[in-house]
């Protein structure tokens, strides 16, 4: 059996502890390792998850799939999903939407989340037998149904390319919602829907590690995460409503 309570508790300092090194880390001068495409990596990510690991670790024997270094044992029924940074890009560039993405499985259900949007020192946090929190006040999903009265937050993976026909598609899907928001990090795009600043999120080819943690505090705010299309790289198609939004 899950102590949600304990494993939260973990969760949450882990994510408070990545946070603040990361904070730290605004202003130096930052190690690119990779930055090709639309895709970016830091040094710091990579820093940032060995803290979080190694936190983990600690007080907890479930293994970890972290985004940055991946698993080095066979993943167990209960695991971690690790984003150590969420949003590097915007980081990067100073612009205050990244945030720290902690998560822990039942298989493929995420069953716990923990986002820390250290920008704004906001700790999201639910699990499957709690309700929705951002610092220890209830969130709730929004109650419109109307996508012409709706927001839609969405994005492009980095690692997707759409042909034109593919993006005509994408395109001509936003012209039904009253706003489409696009803020550069998976994480935070499903936490603006478990506390109603929108009703949608969708993003097809996104990974687990940037949506897990969000999953779960969604589902614990009342709305409706849904998970599909599991590819071997961890690729997803997710799609989280209030429980609202008509189709």
């Amino acid at each position: 059996m899950i102590d949600f309570n304990h494993s939260l508790e973990i969760a949450k300092s882990a994510a408070l502890l990545a946070g603040d090194f990361l904070l730290k880390a605004y202003g130096s001068d930052l190690k690119i390792l990779h930055n090709a495409g639309r895709d970016i990596k830091l040094q710091l990510d990579i820093d940032t998850e060995n803290v979080i690991k190694d936190f983990i670790s600690a007080h907890s024997s479930y293994s970890i799939l972290g985004e940055e270094t991946g698993s080095s044992d066979k993943l167990d029924k209960f695991f971690w999903v690790i984003d150590p940074l969420d949003g590097t890009s915007n980081f990067l560039r100073g612009i205050p939407i990244s945030c720290v993405s902690i998560a822990l499985m039942n298989e493929l259900e995420p069953i716990l989340g923990v986002i820390y949007d250290f920008n704004h020192k906001e700790l999201y946090f639910g699990h499957k037998e709690s309700k929705a929190f951002v610092n220890n006040h209830e969130i709730r999903v929004s109650s419109l149904s109307l996508k012409n009265e709706s927001t839609l937050v969405t994005g492009i993976p980095a690692k997707t390319n759409y042909s034109d026909n593919e993006f005509n598609e994408l395109i001509s899907t936003f012209q039904s919602w009253k706003k489409i928001r696009m803020i550069g990090s998976a994480a935070m795009a499903t936490v603006y829907v478990a506390a109603g600043k929108a009703e949608t999120y969708q993003e097809n080819g996104i990974f687990l590690w940037d949506i897990a943690a969000g999953a779960a505090i969604v589902n614990a705010a009342g709305g409706i995460a849904l998970i599909n299309n599991l590819q071997s790289d961890y690729r997803v198609d997710a799609k989280f409503t209030n429980n609202h939004i008509e189709e």
